[in-house]
């Protein structure tokens, strides 16, 4: 997108999962994945693990169908510019930027995403706590491995997918700049997110994590829910059976989420956000960068 009009930006994270916000309501705005990519990058743009875009859901052709239900649509797209299904963090971090801007109150709000309509309540101390959907676990299985090791590892998907593999040692998991190979691949045609996690008590995990299109992370929502979701069913627990939630702390590089598997299926992830900056980028540096 070549334009020299301003163009509005803020920075914000949800446990270090950061992103550049693009406001954008009436989706006048046409990123390429060029833009993005430039946008996210760490040293020559603003910097990211992705970038939301915040636009009406009436005035986008992917949302229009949810504007019913959710007046605004979290357009995500992962820090190389192609375009992702949903993020946790992400839309903690969406819900707390339109508080910020006055487009909703404190208490509960809809957003409308890739994944369908996600429920997110926002509390006054910070924390947004989004009700994620179900999480489902299809019968491939999966074998991540980093160096010389090799783990199973559980194939659940919260709207996007991923795969998560219980080691000894997060330092098992390598530098995850690449991504760790796994088989078989046609299990993921779209590529995966992958999860190292380990135990730190009852009901306690800490997890790494491989972002497709991202790299690692200091953070990962949709992650931390399958951690979770895996980690119950590993410990042999299903709240749809016992009809009582499943509760697990999960520990990221970037903080803590607490994430809740209800006996209805729906997972819920409680965490901060926070708004970091806000501003204009130089038009002669936008319009340069996208020639």
């Amino acid at each position: 997108m070549s334009t020299t009009r301003p163009l509005s930006f803020l920075k914000g994270h949800g446990t270090e999962n950061d992103f550049v916000i693009v406001p954008d309501p009436d989706g006048a705005l046409d990123l390429t994945p060029a833009d993005v990519a430039r946008l996210c990058d760490r040293r020559a743009g603003l910097g990211g693990d992705g970038l939301l875009r915040v636009v009406r859901s009436a005035a986008h052709p992917e949302a229009r169908r949810m504007a019913d239900e959710a007046e605004w649509f979290m357009d995500y797209r992962n820090a190389d510019g192609s375009v992702a299904e949903m993020c946790g963090n992400g839309a903690r971090v969406f819900a707390h930027y339109l508080r910020h801007a006055g487009h909703v109150a404190y208490g509960d709000v809809a957003i409308a995403t890739r994944s369908g309509v996600k429920r997110a309540h926002i509390a006054k101390n910070g924390d947004v706590t989004v009700a994620m959907g179900r999480a489902q676990l299809p019968r491939e299985q999966v074998t991540v491995a980093v160096g010389g090791r090799s783990w199973p590892a559980r194939n659940v998907n919260m709207g996007n997918p991923h795969a998560v593999a219980f080691v000894e040692d997060l330092d098992h998991a390598g530098d995850l700049f690449t991504e760790p190979p796994y088989q078989p691949a046609d299990v993921y045609p779209d590529g995966v997110n992958i999860e190292f996690v380990v135990d730190r008590g009852p009901g306690h995990v800490a997890m790494r994590v491989h972002e497709r299109g991202s790299g690692e992370t200091r953070s990962c929502g949709t992650g931390a829910c399958a951690v979770a979701v895996a980690t119950a069913r590993r410990d042999g627990v299903d709240p749809a059976v016992t009809g009582v939630p499943a509760v697990y702390t999960v520990d990221v590089p970037g903080g803590r989420l607490v994430i809740s598997e209800l006996p209805d299926g729906t997972v819920e992830m409680t965490g901060s956000a926070v708004i970091v900056a806000e501003g204009t980028l130089d038009p002669e540096w936008w319009a340069a960068s996208a020639v």
